[in-house]
């Protein structure tokens, strides 16, 4: 019995640590709708600073605190900068251009930590007065885990007190429940905003700074934590701080005993619960209705056939790649099947989000499953290529269908984050299957037929089904199943008023897309000789979210421009020593100087250059 309450323990001790970060993520998007993904840079920024502050001062107990309070305090400072120079412009944005924008700064933290601190994991010092362990019913409890659960619920007391007994906190829950109505009463919201964002920082590098004695400072833990602080803010309820610490609570406990049940499950469990929650409560335990939305943007203009010019364009630049391989030289010619197969997941995700208004943050899952099916068919059952290369995306259409069904029942960021926890509980299978998938070893051997092993004969192979795919979901989009989804996306309620089933095409449309991102990982497949993994996993998602941000959302030709750009960019700065931080930069120029992407400088390039032609939209 003593056993399993010391389990507890460690789970409300971790949950106290979870908390923090979440409730800090829980408040900057209850109030400003931003979908912070930099927030787990904050959480590492602390831990690092906390650790230099720390072992700079070694003044025993109260330098300890004091280091721990000032690392969370210059983390909120440097949350102000980030919010007045970078979040403020993108509040009105739709989720999409939220997360890209934080992911690159994300990008921009890892390398200016690295930079800064080094390569090496710090582990910190013990904190003094509690560094030893008590015995509760004979067994070792720290006592700086006993520190922590304490910790936790005194920071949620202070945040209700802060909420509800200020005017400060009364119109931040004011500007969560209605924030046009706060601004007609001439609130100032900006600043109401920065506070809010501050605060959030600040709880975030609070998490990180405390975590010093129990774990190293590390370049991981920006992304090890932010997935788990996602997961507690939307079984919580989007904005609810109340909720984000029972669903701390739920997920570190269950996880404390799921793993000395069944311990593969811990990696995937918090996502587990995630879709549970979401599928029985669309809005958290504590969320309430309207809450899954972030920001708002204007309907896109009507689709619009190319004009004559557009087409002769876009046919030579066809033309061109299809003769590539005869000038260009043979890493070229890889290379180009790569971008074949980005544009082609990049123009399956944007058909999902653009045409049929469902973000997905979990996109890489499809892709992942198509080129793991093929892989596995032709290792287990012995298919040749062409049987794999048509198993592939039958089965990421059937995932697809099946992950669909629950996803299009949500919509905005609840939606999205479905999409994540479908996708990370497919790769934590892959991932801890060993005998089936080979787990992290992934699965080697996966080459192509003698008939198509030259690079020039798979490059057309990649050249005819990457195109085909691309003209089939153009042509999807121009049908009136495109156009229907896109009238779902526009007025979901005008849609359903006049006899459409909207989740009934919102599913197809669903499973369409997956269907053709599975084609693009039987490709590349078949392109590497290899599937692992990272195949399935978030920063594959992340990627095809760039490509289509990069080349233009609001356009078909859109994510052909972004993904084009995106490989060409990454095979070049990921050369350089500090890459993270050029990429990241990039991404921020696009997002802040540049929403409407490449597509967007084309169109306007074509309206300047010939005036009396309509620049193609399409």
């Amino acid at each position: 019995m003593g056993f399993y309450f010391a389990q507890l323990l460690t789970g409300l001790a971790n949950a106290s640590s979870l908390f923090l970060i979440a409730s800090g993520l829980s408040i900057i998007f209850g109030v400003t709708r931003i979908v912070n993904f930099a927030h787990g840079s904050f959480y590492m920024v602390g831990a690092y600073l906390a650790y230099t502050l720390v072992t700079t001062l070694n003044a025993g107990i109260f330098g300890f605190w004091f280091s721990v309070i000032a690392a969370a305090l210059i983390v909120g400072v440097v949350g102000l900068l980030i919010e007045l120079t970078i979040l403020r412009r993108i509040y009105r944005a739709p989720e999409l251009f939220q997360l890209v924008a934080t992911f690159g700064v994300v990008l921009i933290f890892q390398d200016g930590t690295l930079a800064i601190w080094g390569a090496e994991d710090l582990l910190g010092p013990r904190a003094p007065g509690l560094d030893r362990a008590v015995r509760i019913m004979g067994e070792p409890i720290p006592e700086y885990d006993l520190a922590l659960i304490c910790i936790g619920p005194a920071v949620l007391l202070g945040i209700w007190f802060l909420f509800h007994k200020t005017r400060w906190g009364v119109l931040v829950r004011a500007a969560t429940q209605d924030r046009e109505m706060v601004a007609a009463l001439g609130v100032n919201q900006a600043w109401l905003f920065s506070a809010a964002f501050v605060l959030g920082a600040f709880l975030a590098g609070l998490g990180g700074a405390l975590q010093i004695p129990r774990e190293a400072a590390s370049l991981q833990m920006d992304l090890s934590i932010i997935g788990e602080a996602f997961v507690v803010v939307v079984i919580g309820g989007m904005g609810s701080v109340t909720g984000a610490f029972v669903a701390a609570v739920l997920i570190s406990v269950l996880n404390a005993f799921a793993i000395l049940i069944f311990p593969q499950i811990s990696i995937v469990l918090p996502f587990i619960v995630m879709a549970v929650v979401l599928i029985v409560r669309p809005y958290g335990l504590f969320g309430k209705p309207g809450s899954e939305h972030g920001g708002t943007e204007e309907p896109d203009q009507p689709l619009r056939l190319m004009s004559n010019q557009a087409s002769m364009i876009l046919f030579a630049a066809v033309a061109m790649l299809a003769l590539s391989p005869v000038v260009v030289a043979e890493f070229t010619t890889i290379l180009l099947v790569d971008v074949m197969v980005a544009t082609l997941f990049a123009v399956s995700l944007h058909f999902m989000m653009g045409i049929g208004g469902m973000v997905s943050f979990g996109h890489a899952a499809y892709f992942g499953v198509g080129a793991y099916a093929a892989a596995l068919s032709v290792k287990l059952l012995g298919f040749s290529m062409i049987p794999a290369m048509i198993f592939g995306p039958i089965a990421a259409a059937a995932a697809a269908l099946f992950f669909g069904w629950f996803c299009v029942r949500l919509s905005g960021v609840y939606l999205a984050m479905l999409t994540m926890a479908a996708a990370q509980i497919l790769w934590g299978v892959t991932f801890q299957w060993q005998d089936f998938t080979g787990g992290d070893d992934g699965i080697l051997g996966v080459w192509p037929a003698k008939w198509a092993s030259s690079d020039q004969v798979y490059f057309y192979i990649a050249f005819v089904l990457c195109i085909g795919g691309i003209w089939f979901l153009r042509r999807v989009a121009h049908s009136p199943f495109g156009y229907t989804l896109r009238g779902i996306r526009d007025s979901k309620t005008r849609a359903e008023a006049i006899g459409v089933d909207t989740k009934f095409h919102q599913w197809m449309g669903f499973t369409l897309a997956g269907a053709l991102a599975g084609l693009a990982g039987v490709i590349f497949a078949f392109s590497k000789g290899s599937v692992f993994p990272d195949s399935l996993g978030i920063a594959q998602s992340i990627d095809g979210l760039i490509m289509v941000l990069l080349g233009g959302i609001h356009a078909l030709a859109g994510p052909i421009f972004g993904a084009v750009a995106f490989v060409m960019i990454e095979d070049w700065v990921t050369r350089l020593e500090y890459w993270r931080f050029i990429f990241g930069g990039i991404i921020l120029v696009v997002v802040l100087l540049a929403p409407d992407g490449i597509a967007g400088g084309v169109q306007r390039l074509l309206r300047a250059v010939m005036p009396t032609k309509k620049g193609d939209a399409a």
